[in-house]
């Protein structure tokens, strides 16, 4: 198992980064990781599943800010970056770093989870700008992730990234080990899964959930999931012929 430190750093300045201004809703520049917490509390209501919203906040930020290849204006061009959020039960996080990042207006951002709004409990690609899948039931992003790029690939398009955000729980679930023994089998070298680690699954792996990976032929770091400069080192780290995981330790559920 390999652990990344802030002391790690990978250039991937010569991508272009997300949020670049384009569409009909510009980004706010002013806007920073620092509001995201205001942006977070304008979402009010009943079942907001807060700790699995704040357990992805970092991650999250640092992958639309610095790594992903994809904005508002490209949210539909097949060579973006694809991020697919199966961890879609706490999506509180990931509707304000799309809002900070001008995929919709933060004036949306109250109406979450009410009747008449496009942000519900569990986020719908046909009403969420930028969302790549409907999520929620856990154990679907990485298969879904898994096929995707496997498709990239059988269409001749070696650019495009593919992310998937789970939670370590989802590792309960059978469909997500068929799908990373197939992934490091395949050799999906585009295909990234990042873990957010917040010590909820039932059973857990011995050696680490690093090591689950590592056994399936994958690339695979962990850090410290509130860590920026960690986060983006490891989410550039090289895996030349395997996919590649990050898991991100972030303090238990409930703590």
């Amino acid at each position: 198992m390999t652990h990344l430190t802030t002391e790690a750093t990978t250039d991937l300045t010569t991508a272009p980064r997300a949020g670049t201004p384009a569409g009909p809703t510009p980004r706010d520049d002013s806007i920073g990781f620092a509001q995201l917490p205001y942006l977070m509390g304008m979402m009010t209501g009943d079942e907001k599943h807060g700790p699995a919203a704040t357990s992805t906040l970092d991650a999250l930020w640092v992958l639309y800010d610095r790594v992903l290849r994809v904005s508002p204006g490209t949210a539909t061009d097949p060579d973006r970056d694809r991020f697919l959020l199966s961890k879609g039960h706490g999506p509180m996080a990931y509707y304000a770093v799309l809002a900070a990042k001008g995929f919709f207006p933060t004036e949306w951002l109250p109406g979450f989870g009410s009747y008449d709004s496009p942000l519900g409990h569990h986020p719908d690609r046909l009403l969420v700008p930028g969302a790549e899948i409907g999520s929620g039931s856990l154990g679907h992003g990485l298969p879904l992730a898994v096929g995707t790029a496997l498709g990239l690939r059988a269409q001749g398009r070696p650019g495009p990234a593919v992310w998937v955000l789970i939670g370590d729980a989802e590792l309960d679930e059978g469909s997500n080990h068929e799908a990373l023994a197939y992934a490091g089998a395949a050799g999906l070298d585009r295909l990234h899964t990042l873990v957010i680690d917040n010590s909820s699954a039932t059973h857990g792996w011995r050696g680490g959930i690093a090591s689950r990976f590592e056994t399936a032929g994958w690339s695979a770091v962990t850090v410290d999931g509130r860590d920026h400069e960690a986060l983006y080192a490891a989410f550039g780290a090289p895996h030349p012929g395997r996919p590649h995981a990050v898991i991100a330790r972030v303090e238990p559920k409930g703590a």
